[in-house]
């Protein structure tokens, strides 16, 4: 019991450059027959999902290391999957070239609880709202949609002029919609009106692939197929006054003014036009960890920008890796054709080593 107790207080530790370049892959999952192309972690619980391109979606108690439970979706495909705030209930897109819509799924029952159709293409960003029922989707159909969980039918339209990466901050307050070189700012409870600042990430206008806000909503990053991460501050400059058109179908048309507020970028090997380059904050926003177009992964410090350390893909898999942070613990998860639960070495701490 001892050791059990002296790895918790180890653990609980606040991050550092020293924790995140000991840790290393422990528990590894290589069952999977194919890519790994989404993760999310459930808030509320120690459970995690994955989906992958074998048509299968996977529960996991992270706590234990130890898979739950399989549901294939064999006749829609899988491609992008979130949590709600129930810990055994799932949204997610297809990818079977046929059927573009969206489905909250129970795993606790494999059964369908409501459909959101909507989208005529397929889906490459999904977010949901952690603080209420909305959630934000957007599709190559170039289109971006908000949805209500408790409704079949969009609540919102926005058309973009690009390839869309969405996502709510954590709050709910706010939405991000990213695409040619800008990400745009949106009053969750009055999209409508157009977006009130619109940030430029300078002269990167290849395809946008994730945006995501930090916890306390203060930063947030960009990845773009031609292999940047952008960061940037998500408070800081000048209101912009967009003059947007709404119609009565509530479609809006985004008027390009914007404020520069880039703080720093990282860039690693391009990624190919069917994938994507993910990266993730770590809990207290401080580190950011993507892909490679290598398929190899990287953390850097935004405070200085630096690398701290980079992880070699385990396999000669050249695919980017999907790459989640646990919310409030030193590990993060990543996907490609396997599974990796990636954890601090205490044998190369010196606190810890200092107390043997």
């Amino acid at each position: 019991m001892g050791g059990a107790a002296e790895r918790e207080e180890r653990v609980s530790l606040e991050l550092s450059e020293e924790i995140v370049r000991s840790m290393e892959p422990g528990a590894v999952f290589r069952d999977y027959n194919c890519r790994i192309s989404s993760i999310d972690f459930n808030k509320n619980s120690s459970n995690m999902v994955t989906a992958s391109d074998d048509d299968s979606i996977r529960l996991y108690d992270v706590a234990t290391a130890t898979c739950l439970k399989t549901v294939n979706s064999k006749k829609y495909g899988v491609d992008l999957v979130c949590f709600t705030s129930h810990p055994t209930t799932v949204i997610y897109s297809s990818r079977n070239g046929w059927d573009d819509s969206l489905r909250l799924l129970s795993l606790h029952d494999n059964k369908y609880l409501r459909y959101f159709k909507g989208h005529h293409d397929r889906v490459v960003s999904l977010s949901l709202c952690s603080a209420g029922e909305s959630f934000i989707s957007g599709s190559l159909d170039r289109t971006v949609l908000l949805w209500d969980q408790r409704v079949e039918k969009c609540q919102g339209l926005l058309r973009v002029q690009g390839r869309p990466a969405a996502a709510y901050d954590d709050q709910g307050l706010v939405f991000a919609i990213a695409f040619g070189g800008y990400i745009r700012l949106f009053d969750s409870r009055m999209y409508h009106k157009g977006p009130f600042e619109i940030f430029s990430v300078g002269a990167d206008l290849s395809e946008a692939n994730v945006v995501k806000f930090s916890n306390d909503g203060r930063l947030m990053l960009l990845t773009t197929m031609d292999g940047h991460i952008h960061v940037l501050d998500s408070f800081r400059g000048t209101l912009v006054r967009p003059s947007p058109l709404l119609s009565s179908s509530r479609i809006i048309y985004l008027t390009i003014t914007f404020s520069t507020l880039q703080l720093s970028t990282y860039s690693v090997k391009p990624v190919a036009e069917d994938s994507t380059l993910d990266a993730t904050f770590s809990p207290d926003g401080i580190y950011v960890v993507s892909g490679s177009g290598d398929g190899s992964a990287h953390a850097w410090t935004v405070r200085s920008g630096k690398q701290v350390h980079s992880w070699m893909g385990g396999h000669g898999n050249e695919a980017p890796p999907v790459i989640k942070w646990a919310p409030g613990s030193p590990m993060f998860v990543t996907g490609s054709s396997e599974l990796a639960f990636v954890i601090p070495d205490l044998s190369k701490l010196s606190a810890y080593a200092n107390r043997k």
